[in-house]
């Protein structure tokens, strides 16, 4: 995904000690989120797995931790940037801290789904755009809000899926908070934010067959979201929907656009 941005936006090869901080970051993230995970009304095979093996994701946490401060050394700079980044990254996972400061979190009624959002577009997008000492120009400004609005879209399935686990935590998002019509709704609006930016990079030079790849997993994610209401499985979730986040840029490499 950073790559795409480099390549669509600042044409140029991506900073490496970018990318390895934010491959080191996720390993991070996750690890400490899904550490914190071990319960699930939604039968996973992958929450079995999780209380048997939480010792992993600790290992995984320690090992990204190094990773983003050997990285954050040679992005230092940039420091308050990506302190931006680590910032809303402890907020997606802050509710699950079991201690009353942290608990209270779970009150904010937009919750994990736009913090995640937010967090994946900022490392994918803006940060980027910010170590590379680009002006933000207006399509940038519109790939940006339409990864957003995109991202979102797919975090608002895996919050549908999370709504009877969050509901029993007390944890408040906009799924928790809206009826399942409402759910849709926001859904679909966001999709439609997502295809009208993504439509109008078209006046700022992007070809016809680049804003096709784009609109690709937005068609996709449109067409799967029912199933995905019913169907929780794992490959699902964290194959097909997670990989839709980054396959127009494996569309465009394989398309050699």
């Amino acid at each position: 995904m950073i790559n795409q941005t480099y390549d669509l936006l600042l044409h140029s090869q991506p900073n490496k000690y970018l990318l390895g901080f934010v491959f080191s970051a996720t390993i991070c993230s996750y690890s400490f989120h899904w550490y914190l995970t071990s319960e699930s009304l939604v039968a996973s095979p992958r929450i079995g797995w999780l209380k048997k093996n939480r010792n992993f994701h600790l290992v995984f946490f320690m090992i990204g931790l190094i990773g983003c401060a050997v990285f954050f050394f040679y992005l230092l700079p940039h420091w308050y940037w990506l302190l931006v980044s680590a910032v809303i990254t402890f907020l997606y996972s802050a509710p699950k801290i079991p201690h009353p400061y942290f608990r209270a979190l779970r009150k904010v009624a937009i919750g994990k789904t736009v913090f995640l959002s937010l967090v994946w577009m900022y490392v994918t997008t803006v940060l980027p755009v910010i170590i590379a000492g680009m002006p933000f120009t207006v399509p940038i400004v519109l790939f940006v809000i339409g990864r957003f609005f995109f991202i979102y879209a797919i975090c608002i399935m895996f919050d549908f899926r999370d709504r009877a686990d969050d509901q029993a935590a007390g944890i408040r998002s906009m799924v928790t908070w809206f009826s399942e019509k409402g759910v849709n709704m926001l859904f679909f609006s966001a999709l439609i934010v997502f295809a009208v930016c993504t439509v109008l990079l078209g006046y700022y030079g992007f070809s016809a067959p680049t804003i096709a790849l784009l609109l690709i997993p937005a068609i996709i994610a449109a067409l799967i979201y029912d199933y995905s209401k019913t169907n929780f499985s794992d490959y699902l979730y964290y194959l097909i929907l997670d990989g839709l986040m980054m396959f127009s840029a494996l569309l465009m490499v394989v398309f050699r656009i």
